[in-house]
């Protein structure tokens, strides 16, 4: 495979790679502008180029398209530093929003213009996906300025664009929405319908409501995790349920490898639980699917609940009860909440929910915090009514 190098300015040259010709006798050759000292430089640069164009690994002018530098950057990035589950999401927003506004535009034509348009774009009614009336949330406009800026800073870092146009362009305000949760009457109400339900629910439940774990987290919580003795319970994997399978990970971030103590009378209706756990593994015998792992939550023969089957549980029990519906994610919200009211520091709550920073849980629960420091101030008002007691008295 034959190279050259020609001079095109001060430090600056192109080289050239030939590849043959095509049917029509044309050259095919694959170019690339690089910065360089002296030729000796470039000589090396030119050599590492020919290894890229021999191996496929040099996205040629032909692949500028935005739409074909998505496909390199997946093979090349995504699929290897994102987790199925963030890739999953990335992909479904590429497709449905990304691809269709830039695929047919150059890679190195797209300018901050192009994205603001875009972004404002996303503004419009009528964009939603599932069905719902209304606008895009603010945070999935947010997500996709977070996709947008991720793809741009690969195709800076391997020399494709030399200005990043996401460079200056602020992140989109996230309005955080006042979460739904139950109160402590709920609450309660809800732990007494839970006692006419199957225990394996009636634990699933309890357990988000009083440790406030993800749904992912509570599925891919197994025995050897929970501590009957000590009364507390190992935040140390999760399950997500991509491309039609499970795959058990770490939870998203550090901070969310956590360990959580439990309220000591749930302790003893899980020991009543896992004696019955027990009691169904042995009944099911070499029907076990379940292999090596042992979660608490599963389907009779041991295999993993979809997580999917949470959510739809959960909107039958909550009907069959007659209950104010909240999604079952707000149950973790419901679990701050509740901890909140209680007069519980935001610190201790941060680092039961595995926030990686105190800053998030202030700026989710801040109403319920305002809330609860408006009663807070209610204390004081016995040293005003205590002086003027004791100016009467006077």
């Amino acid at each position: 495979m034959a190279g050259s190098i020609e001079k095109r300015g001060k430090d600056t040259y192109r080289l050239v790679v030939s590849l043959g010709f095509d049917a029509q006798g044309k050259r095919i050759k694959r170019t690339k502008t690089i910065k360089a000292t002296g030729k000796r430089e470039a000589e090396k640069l030119l050599a590492q180029f020919i290894t890229e164009v021999e191996a496929g690994e040099y996205i040629g002018l032909e692949k500028m398209l935005f739409s074909a530098f998505i496909e390199e950057w997946k093979s090349k990035y995504a699929e290897a530093h994102l987790s199925p589950n963030t890739l999953e999401t990335y992909s479904l927003h590429i497709k449905n929003r990304i691809i269709p506004y830039f695929g047919k535009m150059k890679l190195d034509q797209i300018k901050a213009l192009h994205i603001l348009d875009f972004l404002k774009s996303l503004e419009a009614a009528g964009l939603r996906k599932d069905g719902k009336e209304g606008c895009l949330s603010t945070s999935t406009i947010e997500y996709n300025h977070r996709i947008l800026k991720n793809i741009f800073n690969r195709a800076v870092e391997w020399q494709l664009i030399k200005n990043n146009p996401m460079e200056n362009i602020k992140k989109p305000k996230r309005i955080q929405k006042e979460t739904s949760v139950y109160d402590g009457a709920e609450a309660e109400l809800l732990m007494s319908c839970l006692q006419k339900e199957d225990i394996m629910w009636n634990i699933l439940i309890k357990l988000a409501i009083t440790t406030g774990l993800r749904r992912g987290e509570l599925l891919g919580t197994e025995w050897k995790h929970v501590n009957l003795e000590k009364g507390t319970l190992q935040v140390k994997q999760a399950i997500t349920y991509v491309n039609q399978k499970h795959i058990i990970r770490e939870p998203k971030t550090k901070n969310s490898i956590r360990t959580v103590s439990l309220p000591e009378a749930l302790i003893s209706e899980l020991k009543k639980y896992k004696f019955i756990w027990n009691k169904n593994r042995l009944k099911t015998s070499e029907l076990w699917e379940g292999g090596e792992y042992q979660f608490l939550f599963t389907s009779w023969n041991g295999k993993p609940l979809h997580p999917s089957s949470v959510t739809t549980w959960w909107r039958r029990f909550v009907n069959r009860h007659q209950l104010r519906y909240i999604r079952f994610h707000d149950l973790r919200h419901t679990s701050a909440t509740l901890l909140i009211n209680s007069g519980v520091h935001a610190k201790i709550i941060s680092s039961r929910l595995g926030h990686a920073d105190i800053r998030t849980t202030m700026n989710i629960y801040g109403h319920a915090l305002q809330e609860a420091d408006r009663e807070a101030t209610k204390h004081f008002d016995k040293l005003f009514t205590n002086n003027k007691k004791r100016d009467l008295e006077a």
